[in-house]
This record gives structure tokens, C-alpha cells and sequence, in this order.
């Protein structure tokens, strides 16, 4: 009996990470929003992270 590898290599995709400042500057977020999301995810974040927990207060 011989081993197969029958699972191929997929290279995954890198997710993309924001300084919170510049993600904050980046999409017009004040400067509490700014400070909330430095509590709750600290000072760097997966972009995808950034949008899921980001709100903007209208205008």
C-alpha cells in the first residue's frame, strides 16, 4: 500500500491589517469611534475585524 497525498497545497490568503489610526483616517471615523475600537481590539486589526465592529454616526 502506498501513501497518496490527496489534498493539494492552497495557498491562503493573507488578511490585511490596519494601524487603528490610519484605518480611522481612512474611512472618516471621529475620534470616539477612533478610541472604542482601540479598546476593543487594541492598536492594530484584520481589516475584516475593522468593518465588522466600525460604525459611523450620521451625518
Amino acid at each position: 500500500m502506498t501513501a497518496t497525498n490527496a489534498h493539494k497545497y492552497v495557498p491562503a490568503k493573507l488578511a490585511r491589517v490596519w494601524n487603528i489610526s490610519d484605518f480611522a483616517k481612512r474611512f472618516r471615523l471621529d475620534q470616539f469611534e477612533e478610541k472604542r475600537l482601540l479598546k476593543l481590539l487594541g492598536p492594530t486589526a484584520t481589516e475584516r475585524q475593522l468593518l465588522m465592529n466600525a460604525g459611523r454616526r450620521p451625518l
